[in-house]
């Protein structure tokens, strides 16, 4: 039996300088869509605020909606969703005007926590908001009361919102955890 049986010859990797350690590049995580201070940041913070704004028009449009802990605790939060998103934008205006990167970890810090909460907030209302509406369309029968559909349409404006918040809270929090 002649079987072949490989030699291993292990090679030394060559010596480092203590130099060529310190003075090496940092590699940068490039700016990806969605980010702070990138034109996809601000199409989402856009779509927040538009959507935010939406579903609080929505619900103060009803005469009734203040009768409802739900409903209130929903106007809250998209209330504090806009003023959130809205601010945000204008430092991604900003920071594509003067073509600066939000790259410093305080502010994306700053930028994953607040996106935490607001996203958070407008998730738990969204969802109190539609099991209020399916009690009062399903369980009770009261639509013709109640403006069913304009409570239905604001609780989908703030899930749209919390759709768009989702990709900037976790992109931010994955730019931080990645540092």
């Amino acid at each position: 039996m002649n079987a072949s049986h490989p030699a291993v010859h292990p090679v030394e990797a060559p010596p480092l300088t203590e130099g060529a350690v310190n003075d090496a590049p940092r590699v940068r995580m490039k700016d990806i869509q969605g980010m702070p201070g990138t034109p996809g940041g601000l199409a989402l913070r856009f779509f927040q605020f538009v959507f935010a704004v939406a579903s609080l028009c929505v619900m103060a449009s009803t005469s009734d909606f203040a009768s409802v802990t739900a409903f209130c605790y929903l106007v809250a939060a998209v209330i504090l969703q806009s003023l959130w998103s809205l601010t945000l934008a204008m430092v991604d205006v900003y920071a594509l005007l003067v073509k600066r990167c939000l790259r410093n970890s305080r502010i994306v810090s700053l930028f994953t926590i607040g996106d935490g909460i607001t996203s958070t907030l407008t998730f738990a209302a969204a969802c109190a908001s539609a099991g209020i509406t399916v009690l009062i369309g399903n369980d009770l029968g009261e639509c013709a009361q109640n403006d069913c559909s304009k409570f239905e349409t604001a609780t989908a404006m703030a899930f749209i919102s919390w759709f768009a918040i989702s990709p900037s809270f976790l992109l931010n929090f994955w730019s931080l955890a990645s540092r």
